[in-house]
């Protein structure tokens, strides 16, 4: 099975060709440009260089969010484009799942954390279960970095550039001595997405191209001062 997977949750833009788990081409893109001005000539030169087409495809895979509104919204739009363009299926895909899987760690509880802006975060625990497959421990978040709470019994790994950025913080609101992933892990994989979406695939959980919508865990910046200022 060929899987073409991206992400644009975040300041980087990430693309991907797996067949079935080998990764055939990875890149991250961290130039500052909007992701709609990236995506799609990324997604072309991956696909020259592979020699293949679009149409060969067997399975798209993109992260839903949390993460950049305006991020989400570029990659589920080129999503559903591409869905009802080849008439293939997609697996929709938690950045914060996909981050995780950064951490490389079978044993240890791992903790995903981006950046939210607004002094925020978004938050969710994940551990690999007997299976080897990624689990959520709990429902993810957006919080402030000062409500993280030391209440798991195990030490954490904690992933992603809120981890980076609050990493003081989170050495002082919790008791155990947990590690902090070093900055080369805190971007996302388009590999990552790849490999969650197969998956999803195998559990038949795949999204609809009318009905799939981004996750963002808060309101709109722009609804947020709007309300605040009424």
């Amino acid at each position: 099975m060929l899987i073409l997977a991206f992400d644009t949750s975040s300041k980087t833009a990430a693309v991907s060709v797996l067949r079935d788990q080998t990764v055939l081409y990875d890149t991250i893109i961290n130039k500052g440009l909007n992701h709609s001005e990236v995506l799609l000539p990324v997604m072309d030169e991956a696909c020259r260089l592979l020699n293949v087409k679009i149409a060969e495809i067997d399975l798209f895979a993109c992260t839903l969010g949390p993460g950049s509104f305006t991020g989400l919204r570029i990659g589920i739009s080129t999503l559903k484009g591409l869905m009802l363009a080849t008439g293939k299926p997609a697996a929709g895909i938690s950045s914060l799942s996909a981050l995780a899987l950064n951490a490389d760690q079978k044993g240890r509880i791992i903790c995903s954390m981006m950046d939210a802006g607004r002094g925020q975060v978004y938050l969710a625990y994940y551990q690999h279960d007997k299976n080897g497959f990624l689990s959520p421990l709990e429902s993810a978040r957006a919080i402030d970095p000062h409500d993280i709470a030391d209440h798991l019994r195990d030490e954490v790994i904690y992933v992603g550039d809120g981890a980076i950025k609050y990493a003081d913080i989170i050495r002082s609101r919790t008791k155990h001595k947990h590690e902090i992933a070093s900055g080369a892990q805190q971007f996302i994989c388009g590999s990552a997405v790849g490999k969650l979406a197969i998956e999803k695939f195998r559990r038949g959980d795949l999204l609809d191209a009318v009905t799939c919508a981004p996750i963002y865990l808060r309101s709109a910046d722009a609804l947020a001062k709007k309300q605040t200022v009424c």
